[in-house]
């Protein structure tokens, strides 16, 4: 007679051995003696009676229990061991709940962390898949489609963070990709996105690049009347024209002020390449006047909270808010902009060497695997003529413009 919920509910275990109640076509409820109510399932496969487990009630209700005894029958019209296969799908369900997008995120960020990516890089990347962890984290990657991802990457554009999204289907496809490397995956959604965001209006930091205001501007920052690191350490970014953040974590052990050149190791590069950067007489000169005062420090530019951490990027704009210059004319970073606006307005040196000094990657990717020299001659012979021409500016020399080809 089959069972029913109510049935179900009043059996009761027996004294001692287990109770077995029938539903019809193999499907029983063993009664055990503490209590437990276990739904089986008996058949025969290959000639042998066997069983499988089918889970405890109520977590398995009575339909539930019904709906597993007809799948197994289908898979016996098939040839296939029920029980076997259950075994199967669990273990794969295990595997899968190892293998979620949040899983496979944090493999790949401590694989950055060994490579040698920076805390902050790091922090950054973790930040913004914390957006894509809320909808899809929890999720077996290999079961993420592509309109699941672009429901997540729709959240952030919806506060208006373009950008922000289109850096994070970038980063989304790392992770993607890495699964499929490890073998947790079959395809990267993130190449049906392409063109899927709205794309970010690209904004250029402000920077002075017309030679009579960048005159001004230099004499500005010789008037300068707060503390004298911030005054030399504008001056050094005018000369070396390296970004901002390769200057202020700069150490003494990276120069060799008698060879005049400043090592500058991958870690603390954008593109973590080592890069190295000729000194002009004048950049010297002003590495000596600060050698002075923070000569026996191992920054350059210590902070005032701490000797061991370096002075932060908004000391540098702030200085130069001081100066008179808005955020929206001048920035630290704008020196690198202006000294590439002019060495390349001069035709003086090649398009390779510039680039080489800013320590920009090539975008053409074949011809950066094939690029391996690092025009140190002429970068050295430019660097001079540059703090030359950075003199003239100052004392207000007269600027003959230069005309376009």
């Amino acid at each position: 007679m089959p069972l029913s919920d109510a049935a179900i509910r009043a059996a009761k275990p027996k004294q001692s051995g287990r109770l077995t109640l029938s539903d019809g076509g193999g499907l029983q409820l063993w009664v055990t003696a503490t209590g437990s109510k276990l739904w089986n399932l008996a058949y025969r496969f290959g000639g042998k009676q066997t069983r499988a487990a089918l889970g405890a009630w109520p977590a398995v209700s009575l339909k539930e229990a019904r709906q597993l005894r007809e799948e197994a029958k289908t898979l016996l019209a098939k040839g296939i061991d029920p029980g076997e296969q259950r075994k199967q799908d669990k273990v794969r369900e295990a595997v899968e709940r190892n293998n979620t997008f949040d899983a496979i995120a944090d493999e790949l960020m401590e694989k950055k962390r060994r490579e040698g990516k920076t805390e902050k890089t790091l922090y950054k990347n973790k930040w913004a898949l914390g957006f894509a962890s809320q909808s899809i984290g929890s999720k077996p990657i290999a079961s993420i489609t592509a309109p699941e991802v672009l429901a997540a990457l729709r959240t952030v554009e919806a506060r208006g963070h373009h950008e922000t999204a289109v850096r994070l289907r970038a980063l989304i496809g790392q992770v993607f990709r890495y699964g499929i490397a490890t073998g947790r995956c079959e395809n990267d959604p993130t190449f049906a996105l392409r063109g899927a965001l709205t794309a970010p209006v690209t904004k250029h930091r402000p920077a002075i690049i017309e030679p009579v205001a960048f005159g001004g501007l230099l004499r500005s920052i010789d008037g300068y009347a707060g503390d004298p690191t911030t005054r030399v350490a504008l001056q050094l970014l005018t000369l070396t024209f390296v970004r901002p953040g390769e200057l202020r974590n700069a150490e003494w052990s990276e120069f060799d002020l008698n060879a005049a050149v400043w090592s500058i190791p991958p870690g603390r590069m954008k593109m973590r390449r080592p890069h190295r950067v000729p000194l002009a007489p004048q950049a010297v000169s002003l590495l000596r006047e600060l050698h002075a005062i923070s000569g026996h420090r191992r920054l350059l530019f210590p902070g005032l909270r701490s000797v061991e951490r370096p002075i932060s990027e908004n000391t540098l704009n702030g200085a130069l808010r001081r100066l008179g210059y808005s955020q929206d004319q001048m920035t630290a970073h704008g020196f690198r902009a202006a000294a590439s606006s002019m060495l390349n307005e001069s035709r003086k040196w090649s398009g390779d060497a510039i680039e080489r000094q800013l320590a920009h990657a090539d975008p053409d990717e074949v011809r950066r695997a094939y690029a391996r020299a690092d025009f140190w001659p002429e970068r050295i012979e430019m660097m001079t003529w540059w703090a030359d021409h950075v003199d003239g500016l100052r004392q207000g020399a007269e600027v003959v413009p230069l005309r376009r080809a």
